[in-house]
């Protein structure tokens, strides 16, 4: 057999590891996204059943702002004391729409800002895999279209909060 031959299918196989091992890591790492988003995120977008109100942020620390819970949807009862998350842009003084999460202590926000806000890390995520696939996988158009859809995700997210 000449020696091109046997070159050229040592050389598909890499290729082929090449690929399968680029394209693993970007799945890997577009599921991470969507995995971290999802704690959040299906607070905010599944809503039916679950508690929804207003909170008046009167206290911020460390761990988050509080204050008290006012209901919007039946059923729900009012609270004193609800915590939301502080890296959520919340101000002392306002007023915001949430969900809270099952157990009735911790918030999150509602409305496209919350919405925008969940799905975060999943845009880093698609700017994070874009690399992936431009450079592992030389799919410059689809890195293309994932990197824009990442930042637009956290673009808008930053301007709704």
């Amino acid at each position: 057999m000449p020696s091109g031959v046997r070159s050229s299918r040592g050389g598909s196989a890499l290729r082929f590891g090449r690929y399968a091992a680029m394209g693993t890591v970007a799945v890997l790492i577009l599921i991470a996204g969507v995995w971290a988003s999802w704690g959040t995120a299906q607070h905010v977008m599944l809503t039916k059943g679950r508690e929804r109100g207003t909170v008046e942020v009167t206290r911020c620390a460390d761990d988050g702002c509080s204050g008290p819970y006012a209901p919007l949807s039946p059923g729900s009862q009012p609270r004193a004391k609800v915590v939301l998350d502080d890296s959520v842009a919340v101000e002392k003084g306002r007023t915001y729409t949430v969900v809270l999460k099952p157990g009735g202590r911790e918030a999150v926000r509602a409305g496209p800002a919350g919405i925008l806000y969940a799905w975060v890390p999943l845009g880093g995520a698609l700017l994070l895999a874009s690399v992936v696939v431009a450079g592992g996988l030389l799919r410059t158009r689809l890195a293309w279209l994932m990197a824009l859809a990442g930042a637009g995700v956290l673009t808008a997210a930053f301007v709704a909060l």
